[in-house]
């Protein structure tokens, strides 16, 4: 089995030694997304709440270029950079996943890239 690269034009672009995400069989494994314009790779502006969105537009735009969507979503991992936008940042999470919330960490980090608010990885099944 090889492993296949996902690439696509409508999530940023790699801003280091990474790719977008890489698909194993019936697997697909995103690297993690921050809220940057795919268009402008610039920091969407405004608080938390702008912010997921823009993470969680990248998160799907990944999946569905390696042909999976969030519904096949089965893990996912959350970084926030304050514990304090839990709340805010699940009312943006839950839009996404609404009853087939997968299963998923989230944790308080020092920092993030770019010194984003949020990131969000996940691991999928075709």
């Amino acid at each position: 089995m090889a492993k296949e690269v996902i690439a696509t034009e409508q999530a940023p672009a790699a801003i280091g030694p990474y790719v977008q995400g890489t698909k194993l069989g019936e697997l697909v494994f995103t690297s993690g997304q921050i809220p940057l314009d795919p268009t402008t790779m610039e920091i969407v502006s405004g608080g938390v709440e702008a912010q997921a969105e823009q993470v969680m537009k990248n998160l799907v735009a990944v999946l569905k270029a390696a042909g999976s969507e969030p519904s096949k979503v089965l893990k996912t991992t959350c970084f926030l950079s304050d514990m304090n936008n839990f709340v805010a940042f699940n009312q943006v999470y839950a839009r996404y996943f609404g009853e087939s919330a997968p299963a998923r960490s989230c944790v308080e980090v020092a920092r993030l890239p770019k010194d984003v608010l949020v990131e969000v990885e996940a691991i999928a099944h075709l």
